[in-house]
């Protein structure tokens, strides 16, 4: 029996993947596999969009809630649970669907990526850096010895930029060339890009910003502060997390926090849209055409179809 295909729904925050990608699940006898970094914290519901399990339409979903705000998820970790999960929804007949915009787990689940080493020495040192001298200041060491890993890391985040600096030092190669390649592991693979114009984005994420803070997201950051979340090295550095945490520590007053969590969120939809457009192996449909849906299921069958016509 042949396996269902892999289907990745990819595309900017707040372009309408999550939809598109319950519309393909019903479609495809399908279920939803998370790839979002941060709905991987229990939680971490409003300001990551989590869709509510009343809204799932009955299909089972995966990869979420899987860690406290205190853990650190590592792109590996979550390499190996989600082509786990993969096989076990194919190994049933069903469809597995990703969704989600953190565009390195995407492509460290469907593409051909190993992960070099790691050195706790050289790490503990970098990390000790980082706290003397800031995410700044390490960030534009990155930038000295390697620009393309740099350009692709924000520098606020000092995780990923120890990361990157540790592996420059191990390996004597940039972090840069160390990013998957377009080569799918399993050729039964296809992407379906939500594609958005920028104007309509940037409304849209003012949007669901003002929406995060009526649904009481404020109120979700001081839970989660009491639970550890300035002490998570990951979740801490989630948008809109540090925002809030800095207006709750009176650092920043309520439009403040908004503000910077608009500013912050779109910055990092543009660098998600730049991440998806070099790979031209996505199928990018219209986020308000009528026959989205028909288009993405459509690149699926394709896929299909010149499999079995090998």
């Amino acid at each position: 029996m042949s396996l269902p295909p892999i289907v990745a729904v990819v595309g900017a925050t707040a372009a309408g993947k999550t939809g598109l990608s319950l519309d393909l699940a019903e479609l495809l006898d399908g279920e939803v596999v998370n790839t979002d970094a941060m709905q991987v914290y229990r939680g971490m519901d409003i300001g990551t969009a989590k869709l509510p399990p009343a809204q799932r339409r009955g299909i089972a979903h995966h990869l979420l809630d899987l860690m406290e705000v205190t853990e650190s998820a590592s792109v590996a970790e979550f390499q190996q649970l989600a082509r786990a999960r993969i096989a076990e929804i194919r190994g049933r007949g069903r469809t597995p669907v990703l969704v989600g915009g953190s565009a390195l787990y995407v492509r460290a689940v469907l593409d051909q990526f190993e992960f070099p080493g790691t050195d706790e020495t050289l790490r503990l040192r970098l990390e000790d850096e980082l706290a003397q001298v800031g995410p700044a200041e390490m960030h534009r060491r990155l930038a000295a010895v390697d620009p393309e890993a740099a350009a692709g890391i924000l520098a606020e985040n000092g995780r990923r930029i120890v990361r990157a600096l540790e592996v420059v030092e191990l390996t004597g190669r940039p972090y840069s060339a160390t990013l998957p390649r377009l080569e799918y592991v399993d050729p039964l693979t296809v992407q379906v890009g939500v594609d958005i114009d920028r104007p309509t984005l940037d409304a849209r994420i003012e949007q669901r910003v003002e929406e995060m803070f009526a649904e009481g997201f404020v109120e979700e950051v001081e839970g989660l502060l009491a639970r550890g979340l300035a002490q998570g090295r990951t979740a801490a550095m989630a948008i809109g997390y540090r925002e809030v945490a800095a207006h709750l520590a009176g650092e920043l007053d309520l439009a403040q926090a908004k503000e910077r969590t608009v500013i912050a969120t779109r910055r990092f939809a543009r660098r998600q849209d730049s991440w998806f457009r070099k790979d031209d192996r996505i199928t990018w449909v219209p986020f308000d055409a009528p026959d989205r849906v028909d288009r993405a299921v459509a690149a699926v069958r394709s896929l299909a179809e010149g499999r079995d016509g090998k």
